[in-house]
């Protein structure tokens, strides 16, 4: 029983709560494939086969929604709402959750519920907002699997508003829970809370460092009180503009969610922050989840340090109304300091009509206060006279909110097809990368007909394996753009793009146009595109001796001109491509973490990565035609050669340049092949080598081409809905 003493126990004391203590941190430098277990169904409790879409279809969303708007004025003792309303807290969560979204990479955003995990459930500027999920909790509850808590984070949002008097532009469901935390997105390179080393020139909001778009570590947006916490809204107003564009809005869009997101509910800063408990992450078991624990005067209703600013920004926060800019623009403003000491300005000389009612002490008039960014709108010339429209013209103000808010609840949900329930708008908006639905329908015979086309067409079957590879390669799994549906690889800007091989592409489409203008019924181009992959993938491997079909799902529709929005197609332009062995320049981030980038984003996991570069290789597939990782003198054929060749230990590997390497004959001295760090990481990283090693082995030759085919498949179906 001695070991059993206190400091005796048998259990390695912190071996599951210290993230430091992983036995990999000895290898710091060994290629971390986590980012690649998100897509891992493990950690998922629900049952296997689970739909969501079908237990949505079965939700009562009326009832949903008017239960919502009960809970809104049902004010509890633990957490009293703020004028007997939650809707500022509610929309401030919803805000929340879908404010991290950025366009770089498609990431954050309210797609997943992942405010529920650590980073974002305890990040500074979502403090009290694990009050908030708690408070839906009874109705997550009640409707159970017919409503994730990511659909439910945004549609309380909206019937706060709804609520508050505000006719939102619509709702669509379809996000779908995670289970864990999603710890491997990048949210910076800060070791601090509001640290802020993410510039490479601190004066300059444009040298933001990419992918991010928040202005500091645990940061939605910029900071309330000024840039580094020094008021100026002018310098502000910058960083809104960079923070606010890589976030997908433009300068009006940015003037109305900023004041329409502050026309409701109020900032709490009545306290010392200093003295609040940890955050959720890091609270003791006894909170139960609840974080930012504060021990002075009630802890909450009057008492409640949040932000530490204090205050309302307009006369009636608990509901929707028109004094947002009538205070902003008609008053003078002074900075002053909150009691928890944070900077914010408050109006001079205010009427006692047009101040705000205590949130809590009745008959109790306060200040409105303005943060930094809200003097932004009327300091910076470009803002200011959208506020001036805005204020001139409150319809014109509501209706641009609103389009507003929908944009930034629902940009990262994809396609309007992915929309689910009653309320999804009859509109097709820009954003939405909309895309016509055909009329046709092909049966097997007319399928193989056109197999036969356009492997006989002159084209190399490598021309069609690449353009159905570089069609569908910019899908992302973050927020459902990209993808070979729709064809806008004919369109600009993809058609343009260096990594499509303009030249290449441009030969390969004149020929499908030719193809489809010979046919009875006209195909997309965006079908002949796959469909022109999986031929030359099927003789390919019929070449090797294995026999096997390549499934072709028709239905795919061709984009218009009029349907994209050239400019916000920039941010899918491939820099790098592992599958095809190609980089546009050099980067300080190496390639194979660049490989691990676009994977994920592709929701493919680390082996079908494995499968697909060894068959890309000896398909011949690669960027210019290069040899480098062509591990096979049966260049074309879907062999199993690459990984023979990478695991054969007749050769050794001998570094020639940063990302250059020849793989040479141990018995001749002689360089057989060349290779990248993508090739040679497959049999360097022991989880790779072991999956390398499975293709690589005699009795699995078949198994190659088969898991290659569904690899395959699945790329080229993947921004299918």
């Amino acid at each position: 029983m001695e070991n059993l003493k206190k400091g005796k126990c048998p259990v390695m004391h912190g071996a599951n709560t210290e993230a430091s203590s992983s036995v990999m941190s000895w290898w710091p430098n060994s290629l971390n494939l986590d980012i690649l277990h998100q897509h891992d169904s493990k950690t998922n409790p629900l049952d296997e086969g689970f739909n969501y879409k079908e237990e949505f279809s079965k939700l009562d969303f009326e009832a949903l929604k008017n239960d919502l708007k009960e809970l809104m004025t049902q004010s509890v003792q633990w957490w009293p709402a703020d004028w007997g309303h939650y809707g500022g807290l509610m929309i401030r969560m919803a805000w929340h959750s879908a404010g991290t979204y950025r366009i770089a990479d498609g990431r954050g955003g309210s797609n997943t519920g992942n405010q529920r995990f650590a980073p974002l459930n305890s990040w500074p500027d979502n403090v009290n907002l694990d009050k908030a999920r708690r408070l839906l909790w009874p109705i997550k509850k009640k409707y159970g699997n017919k409503i994730s808590w990511a659909d439910l984070f945004i549609l309380a949002g909206n019937m706060a508003y709804e609520s508050m008097g505000f006719k939102t532009f619509g709702f669509g469901g379809g996000r779908e829970d995670i289970w864990h935390p999603e710890k491997d997105i990048y949210w910076g390179a800060e070791k601090d809370w509001l640290g802020k080393s993410r510039y490479s020139d601190s004066t300059d909001s444009e040298t933001l460092e990419n992918p991010l778009a928040a202005v500091q570590m645990g940061l939605i947006y910029v900071n309330p009180e000024g840039v580094d916490g020094n008021p100026d809204p002018l310098k502000t107003a910058k960083d809104m503009r960079t923070t606010f564009s890589r976030m997908a809005m433009n300068d009006e869009e940015t003037v109305a969610l900023t004041a329409g997101g502050h026309t409701v509910g109020k900032t709490h800063g009545n306290g010392d922050a200093s003295l609040l408990g940890p955050s959720p992450e890091g609270a003791p078991v006894e909170q139960q989840g609840f974080g930012w624990s504060n021990p002075k005067g009630k802890g909450n209703a009057e008492h409640t340090v949040s932000s530490g600013l204090e205050g309302a920004w307009t006369t009636h926060p608990d509901r929707w109304n028109d004094t947002y800019f009538y205070l902003l623009l008609t008053y003078d403003w002074e900075l002053t300091k909150s009691p928890a000491g944070a900077w914010q300005w408050e109006p001079v000389n205010i009427k006692e009509e047009d101040k705000p009612f205590d949130a809590h002490i009745p008959g109790v008039r306060r200040n409105p206060m303005m943060t930094d960014a809200d003097m932004a709108l009327k300091m910076d010339s470009d803002y200011r006279k959208i506020s001036e429209r805005f204020y001139k013209d409150p319809e014109y103000f509501a209706k641009v909110f609103a389009r507003a808010w929908f944009k930034l609840t629902h940009r990262d949900l994809g396609p309007r097809s992915r929309y689910l329930g009653p309320d999804v708008p009859n509109e097709d908006l820009i954003w939405q990368d909309p895309i016509p639905k055909v009329d046709y329908t092909l049966s097997q015979n007319e399928i193989d007909e056109l197999k036969i086309k356009l492997l006989n067409c002159g084209l190399s079957h490598t021309e069609l394996i690449n353009t159905a590879w570089d069609s569908a390669r910019t899908f992302r799994c973050s927020d459902y753009r990209g993808g070979a549906n729709g064809a806008r690889i004919r369109l600009a800007p993809q058609k343009d793009w260096e990594g499509n091989e303009p030249k290449r592409l441009d030969k390969v489409l004149k020929k499908l146009e030719e193809i489809r203008a010979e046919l009875n019924k006209k195909v997309s181009i965006a079908d002949l595109i796959v469909l022109g992959g999986g031929a030359a993938i099927e003789k390919a491997a019929q070449d090797a001796g294995v026999d096997v079909k390549v499934p072709f799902y028709p239905g795919r529709g061709d984009a218009t001109t009029e349907m994209t929005d050239v400019e916000s197609f920039s941010v899918l332009e491939p820099i790098h491509d592992g599958y095809r062995n190609w980089l546009k320049k050099e980067y300080a981030v190496n390639p194979e973490e660049l490989l691990l980038d676009r994977t994920q984003l592709m929701g493919l996991t680390a082996p079908e990565m494995t499968v697909l570069i060894g068959g890309m290789r000896v398909l011949g597939t690669n960027y210019g035609k290069t040899k480098h990782g062509v591990f096979t003198d049966r260049e074309g054929v879907l062999t199993n050669d690459f990984f023979i060749n990478l695991t054969d230990m007749n050769y050794f590997w001998k570094p020639v340049t940063e990302n250059l390497y020849h793989i040479i004959d141990r018995k001749s001295n002689v360089i057989k092949w060349t290779a990248t760090k993508v090739d040679l990481v497959i049999g360097s990283n022991s989880v790779l080598r072991a999956y390398a090693e499975l293709y690589a082995q005699d009795d699995n030759k078949e198994k190659f081409v088969k898991d290659f085919v569904k690899a395959w498949v699945k790329v080229m179906n993947a921004d299918r809905f």
